[in-house]
């Protein structure tokens, strides 16, 4: 089997299409560029398609190194058959691979290799044959100064036998479809833990028991983490006459004087070897699939959340607020630089509201600011209703942003390299204003599991974790484009075929050469060749340009087509950009080149007719009840507005205006069944529930959307 049959088992698209896709990724080329710039290659894949055959392509270069290590182990041991090694090769699953290498794996002393070292193996092969009646007197030809007596000989053969058993690639193959089938999990509390803090969180699973093939990933993760918490203990089990059956049907033959010894070597292999082998993989292939899940979760959260409306280039007013320590307020301009910080104290134990009022109407005049960005931490919607009461000379608008992770942000070196002589509480600031003019530029620059938009985050493999999340903020970044003359180095970093260091000296050009002029000078940034130019062209905008492609996401290997096509109007470009009654008359055919074909070119007319248009929604604004500002306030039967937070395999959160925020279950989404969560709600969608339950001593809030 090639590389491109072994991609075609997982994704649906012709061979050709995956051919050309590996031949494009092996050439260096980024996804977001194939998957964008080379459409009419690949048949038209997106970017998720062509991240799977990325990855399948790493997994089939996995499967044929580990092969080769296998196969050289194997060979030095001089104990490679042609049989087994055409068995290798043929193989393209991991997991069967490890079977066939297992009797050769280099291991610690075992109980077998002892019995093999007192001269045990022959009368273990005796045995195994299972046509011999005289079993005892067989026994007594192998003592001697190590074997002692028949019993000691019998006991060291089936010790040879049960690792014959546990090596048997069919046993294990029928017990691991027994596991994947009906396996179930079961937990007990460990007593000594009951009561100590943090173990009621997992009280449901202080003795629990189901299906482990039917234990959604959020409970799995929850109970893998109570378990390395060391709240409760777990097995992974089936049912143990049927696992014997399994085996028996395989290994016994008939009924002689061995049949006995080879039933004990059968149960010996089963509790010692096969059982925690196998129960492990079954528990590791079952927390794969839950750690895919929670960060295909995460992902999707975070594409939301990076995609969320910008407000654009205003000046803002952004507040961290706080009771004792004061809200920090800095006031920024339309590209986001810190024009002015100060501390205001308008809440108690101060209570300096009136001055707080007067300071925040003097900023709002003095730097001309169009909106205000409150935190929705701690005193927020306190600070909210403070600010309301203001009455401003010209219109502000009210916002409440998220400021999950500003507070990593403000703590970190990129924090220190923007504002080297300002404390944390003015970067944090800083972050939730920017997060509302444009939340993608600001995001990229903090952690993605510190934005806290997941489930289990902390517990899932972190190398896949941080993989997929890389991906989806690449994805958002090159889907919506960036503007280089304003963009940070980080936001640069993920735009197509940059990366870190080429950000870097793109930005340091910037400084010395003063804003870019045209995307040909790309081209004079040092390190930066004709691989990344090509790459990462098209992702960039240059606003006013002098020409006014360089502000779209027309590619420059596609000018000369654009140009063609205005002189076939008989316009300039400039007129015909955003002329959707000329572009409507461009007959794509004629411009079919061997790069770009009729796909490319639909996606060009379409982007003449909206140059550089952000994807994005514009940001709106948006209130919570005024009576609600604590859990106290909370009543069964209340409607309130909210916003979707977090979104979880089994339901979303959503922020009312409080410290807590409320579960929306996935079956109180709405009437009738919901197989999934995002088909329903999205994150920052405006949402009407209604309160179901409060708990207020373990603060938890049932809500509902079926109003």
């Amino acid at each position: 089997m090639n590389n491109i049959q072994f991609i075609a088992k997982s994704v649906q698209t012709a061979a050709i299409n995956i051919q050309k896709t590996v031949e494009l990724l092996q050439e260096d080329c980024t996804i977001p560029f194939i998957s964008r710039y080379r459409k009419d290659t690949t048949g038209n894949l997106d970017e998720v398609q062509i991240e799977q055959i990325a990855k399948l392509q790493k997994e089939y270069d996995a499967i044929v190194k580990r092969k080769e290590a296998i196969l050289k182990s194997i060979e030095e041991q001089k104990a490679l058959s042609p049989e087994l090694e055409k068995k290798i090769q043929q193989s393209f699953d991991l997991q069967e691979l490890e079977d066939f290498y297992l009797p050769f794996k280099k291991k610690k002393k075992t109980k077998a290799d002892v019995a093999r070292e007192n001269g045990l193996e022959p009368l273990a092969k005796i045995i195994m044959a299972q046509n011999n009646d005289d079993v005892d007197f067989m026994a007594s030809k192998y003592l001697n100064d190590n074997v002692i007596n028949e019993d000691a000989a019998l006991q060291g053969a089936r010790d040879i036998i049960a690792e014959w058993i546990n090596e048997n690639i069919f046993v294990r193959k029928q017990l691991r479809r027994l596991f994947q089938r009906k396996a179930s999990i079961t937990t007990k509390v460990v007593k000594t833990k009951k009561d100590e803090d943090g173990a009621q969180k997992f009280s449901q699973y202080f003795d629990w028991s189901e299906p482990l093939s039917k234990a959604p990933s959020h409970r799995l993760l929850a109970m893998l983490r109570a378990e390395n918490e060391g709240f409760i203990k777990f097995k992974i089990e089936v049912d143990i006459d049927e696992a014997y059956d399994i085996i028996d049907e395989l290994i016994l033959k008939g009924q002689n004087s061995t049949t006995p010894h080879v039933q004990l070597a059968i149960e010996d292999s089963y509790k010692r070897l096969l059982h925690p082998a196998i129960s492990n993989e079954t528990l590791q292939e079952a927390k794969a699939k839950a750690d895919a899940n929670s960060i295909q979760v995460f992902a999707n959260n975070l594409s939301q959340l990076l995609l969320a409306p910008p407000l654009g280039e205003k000046r803002i007013l952004a507040i961290d607020p706080g009771f004792r320590s004061g809200c920090k307020v800095v006031c920024l301009d339309e590209k986001g630089d810190l024009l002015y910080n100060e501390t205001i104290y308008p809440h108690a134990p101060q209570n300096e509201s009136a001055m707080a009022m007067k300071k925040i109407r003097s900023m709002v005049n003095a730097y001309n600011i169009d909106a205000i960005s409150i935190g929705n931490g701690t005193a927020s919607r306190e600070t909210e209703f403070f600010i309301k009461k203001i009455a401003f000379d010209r219109p502000v608008q009210v916002f409440i942003v998220s400021e999950a992770g500003a507070s990593v942000y403000s703590a970190s070196k990129i924090a220190r390299e923007e504002f080297p002589n300002y404390d944390v509480t003015v970067r944090g600031s800083v972050s939730i204003g920017r997060r509302l003019s444009d939340p993608l530029a600001e995001l990229v620059k903090i952690d993605p599991k510190a934005i806290g938009v997941g489930q289990y985050q902390h517990d899932v493999d972190q190398n896949k974790l941080k993989e997929e999340l890389d991906n989806t903020v690449v994805r958002c970044v090159n889907s919506v484009g960036i503007n280089i003359n304003t963009a940070s180095k980080h936001l640069l970093s993920y735009v197509s075929g940059i990366g870190e260091k080429l950000a870097e000296n793109i930005v340091n050009y910037r400084s010395e050469n003063g804003p870019f002029q045209d995307r040909k000078q790309l081209k004079k940034v040092p390190r930066l060749g004709d691989k990344a130019y090509q790459q990462g062209v098209a992702f960039i905008r240059i606003s006013n340009a002098k020409n006014p492609l360089d502000n779209s996401a027309v590619h420059p290997e596609a000018y000369p087509i654009v140009e063609k096509m205005a002189k076939d109007l008989k316009l300039s470009v400039n007129e015909l950009i955003a002329n959707k009654e000329k572009t409507a008359l461009i007959q794509s055919e004629k411009y079919i080149t061997p790069e770009i074909g009729l796909l490319g070119l639909k996606d060009i007319i379409k982007e003449l007719e909206k140059p550089g248009l952000d994807p994005r929604k514009s940001a709106k604004v948006f209130e919570f009840d005024p009576n609600v500002k604590t859990i106290k306030d909370l009543k069964s039967g209340m409607i309130l507005p909210g916003i979707v937070n977090n979104i979880t395999n089994f339901g979303c959160f959503v922020d009312i205006g409080i410290k807590e925020s409320g579960l929306v279950h996935i079956s109180q989404l709405k009437a009738g069944f919901v197989s999934d969560v995002n088909e329903v709600v999205k994150l920052h969608q405006h949402v009407q529930v209604k309160v179901s339950e409060v708990d207020e001593d373990r603060k938890r809030i049932q809500l509902t959307m079926v109003i």
